[in-house]
């Protein structure tokens, strides 16, 4: 991995979206979950909430983690449909020799995880890793990512 050297990525790969099928888990007041953003420039990313109601119609209100209100006075909270929301997935360590080219990624960035694939190594020890739904490729700590995990048929898949 020491070798790894920053590379042109042309990266092919598919991000987690939001399951649309019967699949679908109910949540409930309380539980910790994340949530998927449908906003232009912010596909692919998801960020951490509380459900704080069910609402009927597939419908939840989720109160963020690390997203506030425009005037700063709380957490942000908002309606969130059910093909949005997913558990929170579990913690699986990195690699014990260190992420390889290539590995799908989610990078903790702007109050949210989002997905990428290492593409390089600086020589700090941080990785490169490149966004496919924003084309950028930026370099993050170790500690600032987690192995990819899908959501997928209510399991999670790596």
């Amino acid at each position: 991995m020491a070798s790894l050297c920053k590379q042109q990525p042309n990266l092919q790969f598919q991000h987690s979206t939001p399951p649309t099928t019967a699949m679908q888990r109910r949540f409930r007041r309380g539980d910790l979950v994340e949530v998927a953003s449908v906003e232009e420039g912010f596909v692919g990313s998801y960020y951490e909430a509380t459900i704080v109601t069910d609402l009927v119609m597939n419908e939840y209100i989720v109160q963020y983690k690390t997203l506030v209100k425009e005037d700063l006075s709380g957490p942000l909270r908002e309606v969130a449909t059910a093909a949005e929301v997913r558990p929170r997935p579990p913690k699986i360590p990195p690699p014990a020799n260190d992420f390889r080219l290539y590995d799908v990624v989610d990078a903790f960035d702007n109050d949210g995880w989002w997905v990428g694939k290492i593409t390089g190594r600086t020589g700090d020890g941080r990785y490169y890793v490149f966004f496919e739904t924003t084309g950028d490729e930026l370099p993050y700590p170790k500690d600032t990512l987690r192995v990819h995990q899908d959501w997928v048929n209510g399991k999670w898949v790596s």
